[in-house]
């Protein structure tokens, strides 16, 4: 039965307002008690029963006098108006296209949006899909209304909304950092009697993880692990992602190694991510480690992977391992880019070992490799330096292809315009 056939004709419009509005209110109810960073234990292990619905029971009083004026858009509205309706699609139900328009010209001054809602409700009798389509262009839009229209949605009986609808709301929360609307419309979710599953759990795990809060992720993620079925990739690498924002790297890589066992792999991201990681520190040996499960994963490493791993030999002072890692990854088949050959010259450089370093170059334009932006500043800068810009343009010469490159004749080249070109 619907919403709109529950009530009489004569208290719909007041209903209708004060049951929006008590439903609003619940979201926007005082959690402070509740909240994660003072919390020493995960908020969805909180009994939703507790609350205290009396502040709840309010929020409808004062509404009566805010009645939606539902009024047919015109030509008055504005340029960005007109522009958001334009991109709604042309496959929209008249009903739905209508309920977009009012809100995309939606002002304060019209009345609550809980009572447009509810006023949409009576008028139209949406259906779950109705629901569905104007929420769908809202997102698209990127309406600063979407997640208040979505709030009401979810208790209205049309809606017929599910745990997903709340997971949703909550992942939504999460990505733009909103955690205290994040944690209310959990408490929503589970005082409708909806009972947290590994997919919400892994929403949390995310949230928990951006807000910084490493502990409740760690304890949210250990609840996945009791629910007794088989953990996703996206719950894994939800965890992994906690332990290198925390700098646990050690506890990242031992979740990575429990789903390998387990026969699951994380997404080429979450790999990138732990490398990138040990990369940083300068821990080679934990970027290898992490670079050889990349293969065993049967992901193809990309360029900046292969740069990732280089940049943890030359930081961890490894240069001789640096240059048997790139030999590696041009023996595999893989294309290192300008990166990768910047930061071998770069030791190159500080080891002031300039005859190899021109072999080096030579090797590259054997292989193919044409030199990029950076690689060809540092020779710049070395060259400049050292003040041997003709020596090596003359050892050069003998390299005929090195003339057909344009850039590092440049850098090479001792005559004025082009000296000028490459140092400035």
């Amino acid at each position: 039965m619907s919403y709109a056939n529950t009530i009489s004709a004569g208290c719909r419009t007041n209903f209708g307002i004060r049951k929006f509005a008590s439903r609003r209110c619940l979201f926007l109810n005082n959690m402070v008690e509740f909240r994660s960073n003072g919390s020493s234990f995960p908020l969805w292990a909180i009994d939703a029963s507790v609350i205290d619905v009396g502040k709840i029971e309010k929020c409808g009083e004062e509404t009566d006098k805010n009645r939606f004026r539902w009024i047919k858009i015109g030509s008055d509205i504005t340029k960005e108006q007109k522009e958001a309706i334009s991109r709604l699609s042309p496959k929209l139900m008249n009903r739905c296209k209508a309920l977009l328009e009012q809100i995309i010209c939606y002002s304060s001054e019209k009345g609550e949006l809980s009572a447009l809602l509810s006023l949409w409700v009576r008028s139209m009798k949406p259906k779950r899909a109705d629901w569905l389509a104007v929420l769908k262009e809202l997102s698209k839009l990127d309406h600063p209304l979407y997640f208040e229209v979505v709030e009401l949605a979810l208790f209205e009986e049309s809606f017929e909304a599910n745990v997903r609808d709340y997971t949703k709301l909550i992942h939504g929360y999460a990505m733009q950092n909103r955690l205290q609307e994040a944690e209310s419309a959990l408490m929503a979710m589970k005082r409708r009697g909806f009972v947290c599953d590994q997919v919400t759990l892994t929403a949390l795990v995310h949230m928990y993880s951006k807000a910084g809060n490493h502990k409740l992720a760690e304890d949210t993620f250990q609840a996945m692990k009791l629910l007794g079925t088989q953990l996703d990739k996206r719950s894994y690498g939800s965890m992994i992602m906690a332990y290198v924002r925390a700098g646990t790297l050690s506890q990242a890589e031992s979740v990575l190694q429990e789903m390998e066992a387990e026969e699951v792999y994380a997404g080429r991201e979450v790999y990138k991510a732990l490398l990138r990681a040990y990369s940083m520190s300068g821990d080679y040996q934990g970027a290898q480690r992490v670079f050889d499960a990349i293969q065993l994963a049967c992901i193809i490493p990309d360029p900046k992977m292969c740069a990732l791993l280089l940049n943890a030999y030359v930081t961890g002072g490894q240069s001789h391992e640096a240059f048997l890692a790139f030999h590696n990854i041009t023996i595999a088949g893989l294309n290192p880019n300008d990166k990768c050959v910047a930061l071998l010259l770069s030791v190159y450089e500080k080891e002031n070992k300039l005859n190899e370093a021109l072999e080096f170059l030579i090797g590259l334009e054997s292989e193919g490799i044409m030199l990029g932006k950076e690689a060809s500043e540092i020779l710049a800068r070395w060259f400049k330096r050292l003040g041997v810009v003709e020596e090596v343009e003359l050892l050069l010469r003998e390299y005929q292809p090195y003339h057909d490159d344009p850039r590092l004749f440049r850098i090479c080249s001792g005559r004025r315009g082009a000296a000028t070109g490459a140092f400035g």
